[in-house]
């Protein structure tokens, strides 16, 4: 148990030291091109931080094991909403622009709508559904893009901490050697945090695995919550260093766009390379509580972080609150109920 538990730690070493680089990187490009940083952190640091779930889901998929690739990615959605992005709004509520913001909530709730109609219609993933997550996936990418393309950051809109000048130097480059060397670095740096996260996360979700299998904890619950936040971890270290660094909008559009990629990146990989039916090995006043506890409450805690803020055009503590003491309950019901 020693060697897993010090390989458990070295993860989360990598992981924290990948975060801060990648979230330099990232908001370094982000400057560099004037794009907002809560669409660059709805496509290019949630890609980077969903990766660990994309290679773990896939992994237990072709291996037999789909309950774990399927639990991952919801647990992973109520985990980086209830508990990461609850942490950060209750820390440091971030102001949020609608109109960047509208987008990647559209696109998580149509990709959601086709995941229930799936599990309780028709009660198995097969390859075409998989294709189609990853088509809704491939859409919000051009969207996107598009969307930066033609509506450039005019200046720091999220007004979040960052001063630095229109068309100035990154967090990284405070002197004034090129543009271009700079640029280079911002992608460099993030390169290295993205490898250092998935090998740290890596690490975390294999030994953490281990440890709990050794504690008798049975698989379902260990993917809904143990893999679940393993895989969660690099979105909580992005967030935490985000907001210390004083780039809540950051933080906050990685959770969405995470959230969207465990649904239609994640789940449409895992299902493209070796379909599944919905797990059933956990019953709730016989029912499945995949389908009685687990997708309702997947859908309340997006449902409750994204209507106020698209409403309002900000978040409260007392919504962090809240979805914190929802996540304690789901997870007392994975081990209690």
């Amino acid at each position: 148990m020693l060697i897993p538990i010090l390989l458990f730690a070295l993860g989360l070493v990598l992981l924290i030291k990948g975060g801060d680089w990648f979230v330099d990187g990232a908001t370094g490009i982000a400057h560099k091109f004037h794009i907002p940083e809560l669409l660059i952190g709805a496509t290019v640091v949630s890609i980077g931080t969903t990766l660990p779930e994309v290679m773990v889901s896939a992994t237990s998929a072709v291996s037999g094991h789909g309950e774990i690739a399927y639990g991952n990615a919801i647990g992973s959605i109520i985990c980086n909403t209830a508990l990461i992005a609850a942490l950060t709004i209750a820390i440091r509520p971030p102001r949020v622009e609608r109109k960047t913001f509208l987008t990647p909530v559209i696109f998580f709730f149509v990709a959601a709508v086709v995941y229930m109609i799936v599990a309780y219609g028709l009660g198995t993933f097969s390859r075409p559904v998989g294709f189609g997550l990853l088509a809704i996936f491939v859409v919000y990418m051009v969207v996107l893009v598009r969307q930066a393309l033609r509506n450039p950051e005019k200046a720091s809109p999220e007004g979040d901490g960052d001063s630095s000048p229109e068309g100035g130097s990154s967090s990284q480059g405070g002197g004034t050697p090129g543009k271009g060397d700079s640029f280079i670095k911002d992608v460099v740096l993030l390169a290295i945090g993205a490898v250092l996260i998935a090998f740290g996360a890596n690490l975390l979700v294999e030994n953490g695995t281990l440890i709990a299998q050794g504690l008798g904890v049975p698989e379902s619950v260990i993917a809904l919550t143990f893999v679940a936040l393993g895989t969660s971890l690099p979105e909580l270290v992005t967030a935490i260093t985000s907001l210390v660094k004083g780039h809540g909008a950051l933080s906050l559009g990685n959770i969405i766009g995470a959230n969207l990629f465990n649904l239609v990146l994640v789940s449409g990989v895992s299902v493209a390379l070796s379909p599944f039916a919905v797990p059933n090995s956990k019953q709730f006043q016989g029912m499945n509580a995949s389908l009685v506890i687990e997708i309702p409450v997947m859908m309340f805690v997006m449902l409750f972080l994204t209507v106020p803020a698209l409403v309002r055009g900000k978040l409260s503590r007392v919504q962090g609150i809240v979805l914190l003491a929802v996540y304690a309950a789901f997870c007392a019901f994975q081990f209690i109920g």
